[in-house]
């Protein structure tokens, strides 16, 4: 037995009885008589482990019979030096030690009670006490949205409702895993919150739940599409999405003209895109089919960040069976009017779809996952003796394990119950005006940016949206970017089909969900198309005088009145319109 296992054994409470010999030994055959028998008239007295050091020391003062009697007896155990400690007498000053023990106890719970007040104190303060910074930074923040025009196509507005949520006790809880499989205990009641979102998505898109499930925990729409890759495709299986100066979004497998993979989904599967007609900016059908049927995607996906008209599901439907593909559809710009029923709905088409929970839905941030289930139809075409009757989809277990565990850990459960909330409100008369008035509003901007001869792609938009080319005005995206900002502007620059986008992307994408979002209706869109066209004069005075060079146009812009003119009647304007949940 080494000195670990003589510690171990002398720690489950063996006691020595007092000897007069000083040198008595004991050995691990003596059935621990010596050990573990007390007298009755002598207390137990513990056992010391001396280390090498300590032993030594002790037989250098075994000739002091006083200093022995003090220091306590030394033996063997084990073959290991071992001291005997003998209590020290109680003399008149036990009294007061007894004394100075109380008082060190009540300083101890003085001392405990100050740690706990602290925790409390710092667990309670306001964020403008604890960090005041942080606090500064949004507060301001939060002054330009409330005093500039919010235009980026995917951005939106919570209510109070889902901000409440967001910033709720429910950011506390782990709960990896689904509704009654959960990794930690604990997730009744969050259980509870996710089923009530599931069936509140499932009503939102008005579908079946025998046909189609649903999966709420993505991080982001960007995630629930590489989910469906991951669930559905091996490594290095193909994909086909529009191209990203198209119209397209990264994640659908994006790679540069010079062949550079840019988003995971092109790094991991093979991606091949298709285009819209360079004159037209419509969607080239007939070269999609083409390519597909050459190329033999796996998934064939649908949907964009910035198209501003109706998709062809029928078309796709057909294209996706002559190569054998599933179809997808990323409707993350267009859920709101999906849901509103102001547009064509991919679910009539499709068999999974992907969205976004914060754009036109007016959720948190966050991403979303509808599969069909149940008995897959038969295509058309195909002769009933060529098809399984009861060939059921594989969707739900494929996507649901590729969410968690394959690409995610823990579900942001504030954020699910923010995603409920506002899909509550989707399914209500109110949101179907509201998407309404988003589309009227975005037509009225494209009819006054067209009445102003400026050249939208495609002539106009069909939804949310619309695509402004700059080109003819001499401008690119970036520079008419930057000069809406410095008014308090919020819009985006975006590649037009044909132009250099990876370097000078040669327009600017405008959305109208923020905005209605705010009150704003037709006339306000007339207005804001004023302060665009005198954004595009004042850029191309500036650039005019001192030139394209980056840094020469931001100095031709430093105390420009006609800019500091401009932002003052944004910022009056947007100032009259009501923020969804701030307190001012």
């Amino acid at each position: 037995m080494d000195l670990s296992q003589a510690r171990s054994t002398l720690s489950l409470g063996f006691h020595h009885h007092h000897q007069n010999s000083p040198s008595h030994h004991t050995s691990i055959g003596d059935n621990n008589n010596s050990i573990s028998r007390q007298s009755s008239s002598t207390p137990s007295i513990p056992l010391q482990l001396l280390d090498d050091e300590s032993a030594a020391t002790a037989v250098d003062k075994s000739s002091n019979d006083e200093m022995k009697d003090e220091e306590g007896e030394k033996f063997k155990i084990l073959g290991h030096e071992m001291c005997l400690k003998r209590k020290r007498e109680v003399d008149s000053s036990s009294s007061s030690t007894s004394s100075s023990k109380k008082g060190v106890g009540v300083s101890n719970e003085q001392s405990l009670e100050t740690r706990r007040a602290a925790v409390r104190a710092w667990s309670n303060q306001p964020l403008a006490v604890a960090d005041p910074d942080i606090h500064e930074i949004m507060e301001k923040e939060k002054q330009r949205q409330i005093k500039g025009i919010e235009l980026i196509a995917s951005e939106n507005f919570v209510c109070k409702a889902v901000m409440e949520a967001l910033g709720s006790h429910l950011t506390n809880k782990y709960s990896e895993g689904a509704p009654g499989a959960r990794y930690y205990v604990g997730n009744q009641y969050i259980d509870q919150i996710e089923l009530l979102c599931q069936q509140r998505a499932l009503t939102a898109f008005h579908l079946d739940s025998d046909h189609w499930g649903v999966n709420v925990q993505p991080y982001s729409c960007t995630s629930a599409n590489f989910a469906v890759y991951t669930g559905l495709l091996m490594p290095k299986d193909r994909i086909m999405g529009l191209d990203s100066p198209s119209g397209g979004h990264l994640s659908h497998g994006y790679c540069t003209p010079s062949g550079k993979k840019v988003s995971g989904a092109s790094i991991f599967f093979e991606s091949f895109p298709y285009k819209v007609n360079p004159y037209t900016g419509y969607i080239d059908y007939d070269k999609l089919e083409d390519r597909a049927i050459d190329f033999r995607p796996k998934i064939l996906i649908c949907g964009g960040s910035s198209y501003p008209r109706e998709w062809d599901y029928a078309r796709f439907r057909q294209i996706a069976d002559k190569c054998g593909a599933v179809l997808m559809c990323d409707m993350a710009h267009i859920s709101g009017l999906v849901a509103a029923k102001e547009c064509i709905s991919p679910f009539d088409y499709c068999d999974v779809v992907t969205s976004t929970t914060h754009k036109g839905l007016r959720g948190p941030r966050g991403g979303i996952v509808f599969y069909r289930k149940g008995l897959k139809p038969r295509k058309r075409g195909t002769l009933m003796n060529q098809v399984d009757e009861n060939e059921e989809y594989d969707l739900e277990e494929r996507i649901n394990f590729a969410v968690f565990p394959s690409l995610q850990g823990g579900p942001h459960n504030n954020h699910i119950a923010a995603l409920a909330i506002a899909l509550k409100q989707v399914a209500t008369p109110e949101y179907k005006a509201y998407m309404q008035q988003v589309k009227r509003n975005a037509q009225a901007l494209a009819f006054a940016l067209t009445r102003r001869k400026c050249r939208l792609v495609t002539g106009g938009t069909d939804n949310h949206l619309v695509l402004w080319d700059l080109r003819n005005l001499g401008l690119t995206g970036k520079t008419f970017e930057k000069v809406c900002e410095m008014c308090h502007i919020s819009l985006n620059k975006s590649a037009i089909f044909g132009d250099n986008g990876a370097i000078s992307p040669g327009g600017v994408r405008i959305g109208t969900p923020a905005m209605t979002t705010r009150g704003c209706i037709e006339s306000d869109f007339e207005t804001i198309a004023d302060f665009l066209l005198r954004a595009a004069q004042i850029a191309s005075i500036v650039q005019r005088e001192h030139g394209k060079l980056q840094k020469d146009f931001l100095k031709g812009l430093q105390n420009n009145k006609d800019m500091i003119d401009l932002r003052n009647r944004v910022e009056a304007f947007s100032s009259q319109f009501a923020m969804p949940a701030f307190d001012f």
